[in-house]
């Protein structure tokens, strides 16, 4: 670590080859943006994450996990302390349970486990084939697409928990609502070392089928390229999408950041894109959609790293703001 060798050499001594310092983390997100991290300590199992974390803990070293790297902006800066890279992707279809279920690692990418379960003629998944992420964050942030979300598929999470030690959740105890959970309130208590999912059994050609409609949806409908993912949530009886299209911002630029003029609930990297200018237009897109609509759009990503707090409250606090004006109602889905 460039400030705390000791501590690195702390880290290393223990975890060995896990251990790495001064990691850049662009090549791990889907934005592809983002400094290095301090450390970076390569877990490959749901024992090694829970090891570590349990010794981060209790060292009160902070810590944050990172999994596919979707939904999040790291700032230019990186990551100050410790981040743990999670490849813990083992998994294990039951299909002799009723329902059948698959068993997966929290380092699991959820895409790659839809596909997966499809090919075996288990459905259930088809609505995450799409989805960048993995298991453990999808778990954390209820990931949804198309109608479905994990709390509709979630038998149980095996979570390891600061102070309360090992356990299984359920949905009802992961307190789930529209992209978030108890995990996501509580950011630093807790880690997912794997997911249960309940699937159905299918005719593996009506399974894959359903996938590909899907798919081809995803493609017509959401940019292609480096992006962060959906960036607001859909504020109630709308969508974040078309207010930001009905503000006339789809298509604006920052430097090598732009509001897609496929999707405005997309932002992409087209090339050189820094997390500052994706920021910025994050920025824009909420307050002109606050001052033509009266709406304030609540992210949907989560800002990691050193981003000062100035910069994390401009995207979350809500301010006063003038009357609204009257927002045109779609004739389709935005």
């Amino acid at each position: 670590m460039r400030t705390h060798e000791d501590l690195y050499q702390r880290l290393e001594a223990v975890f060995g080859a896990r251990v790495a310092r001064d990691v850049p983390l662009a090549p791990y997100t889907s934005a592809r943006v983002g400094g290095p991290a301090d450390v970076l300590i390569t877990v490959h199992s749901a024992r090694e994450l829970a090891m570590v974390a349990s010794r981060l803990w209790a060292w009160e070293i902070p810590f944050w996990v990172l999994g596919g790297g979707s939904n999040i902006l790291v700032a230019d800066e990186g990551v100050r302390g410790v981040v743990v890279l999670n490849r813990a992707r083992r998994l294990a279809f039951n299909q002799e349970s009723d329902p059948p279920t698959v068993w997966a690692e929290s380092g699991v990418n959820l895409g790659s486990l839809a596909r997966r379960a499809a090919a075996a003629g288990l459905a259930g998944l088809e609505w995450a084939a799409g989805i960048p992420g993995t298991v453990g964050g999808a778990v954390v942030g209820n990931a949804g697409a198309h109608g479905t979300e994990m709390a509709d598929v979630l038998q149980m999470a095996e979570i390891l928990h600061r102070t309360e030690g090992k356990g299984f959740r359920t949905p009802d105890q992961l307190d789930y609502a529209y992209r978030t959970s108890a995990l996501k309130a509580e950011p630093g208590q807790a880690v997912v070392l794997s997911a249960t999912l309940r699937l159905h059994h299918d005719d593996p050609e009506a399974v894959q089928a359903r996938l590909a409609a899907l798919n081809e949806q995803r493609k017509d409908t959401q940019p292609p390229g480096a992006s962060v993912g959906s960036m607001f949530k859909n504020p109630p009886g709308d969508y974040a999408g078309r207010l930001i299209d009905a503000a006339g911002l789809k298509g604006t630029t920052v430097g090598d950041a732009e509001i897609s003029t496929v999707h405005a609930n997309f932002f992409v990297n087209k090339g050189e894109a820094t997390a500052q200018e994706i920021w910025a237009l994050m920025y824009l897109a909420r307050t002109t959609v606050a001052q033509k609509f009266g709406v304030w759009l609540e992210p949907e990503i989560q800002l990691v790293g050193a981003w000062p707090e100035s910069a994390v409250a401009a995207l979350y606090e809500v301010q006063e703001l003038p009357p609204a004006m009257p927002v045109p109602r779609p004739k389709e889905d935005a």
